[in-house]
């Protein structure tokens, strides 16, 4: 059994002293492999390569995936910002309009210092009576009653068709029938002025009808422009209410019909003045006697 022993452990010494010495053999620097080297190399570079391939495409698919989902998340990023840009623009241009707005409505009440003004907005507009009617914010708790005219800074668009408290609603020139009527002029400064009256609204040509009452319309000439007279007792005097674009006389020849456009825009209105005309009492026309003689 001794020996057996002793046997086993030399040879054990021989195999660690010949593992060693391959060890050592194969550490060398050496230009040329063994077969058995070159084999087991190759083999396992084959073996890496195969494994490598799938496990490659399997990483790029999910690299592609994260740049897909981080391409979406900053193409949502930049629509949003995109949106809030439109935004901004389209309140940065209202914004402008309003204000040129308001600045023209501010020349318009100091042009107009004999009348009460009183400054509105328009709070809705029903889609079907677009063009026929509009609610303001403003009622009779601010001094507004029915038939007062209604201007923004371009010219009249309507009257005051029914005052509530708190609102009022406007009925706009391009709204009027044959019974709504307004008495209007063509101020010259040479020769005399044309009179006569506002009398509905031609819807196929969208001008105002103007009933000219004076014989000296001949030379009425296109463009012309015309202004409430204020002889209706309600209206003031010296609004703008359109264009002349043309003339036609009446079928026996007598009167004349001029066809005005309105100078105002009918189609968007925001900002608006209610104009009170001021009524002058006995007392105050025999001051202004008084004090012209």
């Amino acid at each position: 059994m001794t020996f057996f022993r002793k046997k086993r452990l030399f040879i054990l010494l021989i195999g660690l002293i010949v593992l060693v010495a391959m060890i050592g053999y194969s550490l060398r620097d050496r230009e040329d492999l063994t077969t058995a080297e070159q084999f087991i190399k190759d083999t396992v570079g084959w073996s890496q390569s195969i494994v490598h391939k799938p496990v490659d495409y399997v990483t790029t698919v999910f690299e592609n995936i994260d740049d897909l989902r981080n391409t979406y998340h900053e193409n949502q990023l930049l629509r949003e910002k995109i949106a809030e840009y439109k935004s901004l623009f389209y309140d940065v241009q209202k914004l402008k309009e309003e204000n040129v707005e308001l600045r023209e409505l501010l020349e318009k009440k100091k042009s107009i210092r004999s009348y009460t003004p009183i400054q509105a907005s328009v709070i809705s507009r029903s889609p079907e009576q677009w063009m026929d009617q509009v609610t303001i914010n403003k009622g009779k708790q601010d001094g507004v009653s029915a038939n007062m005219a209604v201007i923004t800074s371009e010219g009249m668009i309507g009257k005051v068709e029914t005052a509530s408290p708190f609102t009022s609603t406007v009925k706009l020139l391009s709204g009027f029938d044959q019974f709504s009527r307004i008495s209007a002029t063509i101020a010259r400064e040479e020769g005399k002025d044309i009179f006569g009256m506002i009398e509905g609204y031609d819807e196929k040509t969208g001008n105002l009808v103007f009933k000219i009452i004076e014989e000296s319309d001949k030379d009425l000439k296109e463009d012309e422009l015309v202004f409430s007279s204020g002889m209706g007792g309600v209206f003031p005097s010296g609004l703008p209410i359109g264009n002349v674009k043309e003339v036609k006389p009446d079928q026996y020849g007598l009167t004349r019909t001029a066809f005005v456009e309105p100078v105002a825009d009918m189609y968007d209105i925001n900002s608006v003045i209610v104009v009170e005309r001021e009524q002058t009492d006995d007392n105050n026309d025999d001051s202004e006697k008084d004090e012209a003689s």
